[in-house]
């Protein structure tokens, strides 16, 4: 069910991908559901964004990057050091321009595998 989840999230499903990712963090134990915690909460901060909720936003995605640090470089084999650059890029651009226009100002985050031979 993960690589359904990193599926929408690179598709910028990013609604369908907070169900997913929800169905399994409400079934998941530590240190698992931490982790799926963090990559739901990185969704809904960019679905905010798409819905001109910047103030949403930058709270969503600096609550999922402080709780994936702990995780990085890899966990269930995502490579969260390239994630949590790039989620912070976007993080840095919400705060930096609270009023600005729906344009998307970077590429969207992708949620990259370490060794796609291993995915989960």
């Amino acid at each position: 069910m993960l690589d359904l989840a990193i599926e929408q999230f690179n598709q910028q499903d990013f609604y369908a991908c907070h169900d997913t990712l929800e169905a399994l963090w409400m079934e998941a134990i530590e240190p698992d559901r931490s982790f799926y915690q963090g990559l739901l909460q990185l969704a809904v901060g960019l679905y905010h964004f798409s819905h001109q909720n910047r103030r949403g936003a930058a709270i969503l995605l600096g609550e999922g990057m402080g709780r994936l640090q702990s995780y990085r470089p890899e966990y269930q084999n995502v490579d969260l050091t390239a994630l949590l650059t790039e989620g912070q890029a976007w993080l840095q651009w919400v705060q930096a321009h609270p009023e600005a226009s729906s344009d998307q100002p970077l590429p969207w985050p992708q949620i990259q595998f370490t060794r796609e031979s291993d995915r989960p």
